[in-house]
């Protein structure tokens, strides 16, 4: 009997997380205007931990970051490969739905290439969302909640850097 309500409180556990990614919390929640992608500079980044397997190196430029009146956080992401390339992504991250979306990308022939009908994907279980699940973990989200003001974020995203990253 213990067994069937240990598996019964699990699958609610699951079942409950899983809902709350595929639905909104709010129906009526709204994003509010986006920005054009802002400017951002390669040598202020401070690195995030790259997903497991990736060969790339993250980083955030910490002065294109913000955070919004109804819970997004907004960034500037630089993947660098080995080689010297860079891939430039405008984005944001729902923490209370756990959700990321792509506003834009960079390319430095063409410049910045907005994406006006993006939406919002899962952090979890997207090889394309791997990069921001793990900015997401490295202290942009506590928990489902946005962790502070953007001064926080950048303070404890540098903080968990070793040694200071600037």
């Amino acid at each position: 009997m213990q067994l069937h309500r240990c598996v019964g409180v699990f699958l609610l556990l699951v079942c409950g997380s899983v809902a709350a990614q595929l639905f909104p919390q709010n129906p009526d929640w709204r994003e509010s205007d986006v920005p054009p992608p802002p400017s951002f500079d390669v040598n202020r980044l401070i690195r995030i931990p790259a997903p497991p397997g990736s060969s790339l190196t993250f980083g955030v430029d910490p002065a294109t970051l913000t955070t919004t009146p109804e819970g997004i956080v907004r960034y500037v992401m630089i993947a660098s490969s080995p080689d010297g390339g860079h891939n430039v992504m405008y984005e944001g991250i729902r923490c209370s739905t756990g959700q990321h979306r792509v506003y834009a990308r960079y390319s430095a022939p063409t410049g910045w290439t907005v994406l006006p009908d993006s939406d919002w994907r899962p952090l979890y279980n997207s090889a394309a969302s791997r990069h921001a699940l793990s900015l997401a973990q490295a202290g942009v989200c506590k928990d489902r909640a946005v962790n502070g003001s953007a001064r926080y974020i950048v303070l404890s995203l540098k903080s968990a850097q070793p040694g200071g990253y600037d």
